[in-house]
């Protein structure tokens, strides 16, 4: 991780333009683009999370240091790309129908995609259709479903068996989250994986890979 972050504090602020100016300076200094981005804002981005679940930070924070984190990783992503970063792997992701909350899923696709997978973003209110028939065009590693609503997350549930239904469950790793989705009900969908929060997604992926 890079000493004394000086992500944290422009991310805290919501400050983009410092955040991009921080970005640029460490570039030029010679971290390697992914070093940054796993090394500084992720770690960063992460901070931000823990304030947030301790009540020492709220939404409007979090939102404005999403704001900034998506117009940091509008530099950083070209220079990811052409680095010598692995492609992990293709994921689709969306909100579940009836849901229109996207600012958790917002953060994960960033997680996502500075860990070199390619994120397909289906949005929010994303209905059981659509995800299979992403799955089935895209044929992507993982399907990722995300719900802030307890009376959305029945739409989880639909979604697998519609893609057992179509024959096409085996052929993808379903992964969900969201802020009343709780391992258990993971486990009673049948779902393959269960992040708590953006910041342990990518780390749960790698461990069903």
């Amino acid at each position: 991780m890079i000493d004394e972050n000086p992500f944290l504090e422009p991310l805290l602020n919501g400050d983009t333009e410092t955040l991009i100016q921080k970005t640029r300076e460490a570039l030029e200094g010679g971290s390697a683009p992914e070093m940054v981005l796993q090394g500084g804002l992720i770690p960063a981005m992460g901070v931000v999370g823990e304030k947030f679940r301790s009540g020492e930070v709220y939404i409007p924070e979090v939102l404005l240091a999403a704001r900034a984190m998506k117009g940091t990783m509008a530099t950083l992503k070209p220079l990811l790309v052409h680095s010598s970063q692995k492609d992990a792997g293709k994921v689709v992701i969306g909100t579940v129908k009836g849901d229109l909350h996207d600012i958790g899923k917002n953060l994960v696709v960033m997680m996502m995609e500075g860990a070199g997978y390619d994120v397909v973003d289906l949005g929010a209110d994303v209905s059981t259709e659509k995800f299979v028939e992403a799955v089935r065009n895209r044929k992507p590693l993982f399907i990722g479903m995300s719900a802030l609503l307890t009376t959305t997350m029945k739409e989880m549930k639909q979604t697998i068996l519609a893609l057992e239904k179509e024959e096409l469950r085996d052929r993808v790793r379903v992964i969900i989250g969201g802020a009343p989705v709780t391992e258990r009900f993971a486990k009673e969908i049948a779902a393959d994986g269960f992040a708590s929060d953006a910041t342990s997604v990518v780390a749960m992926m790698k461990s069903l890979a």
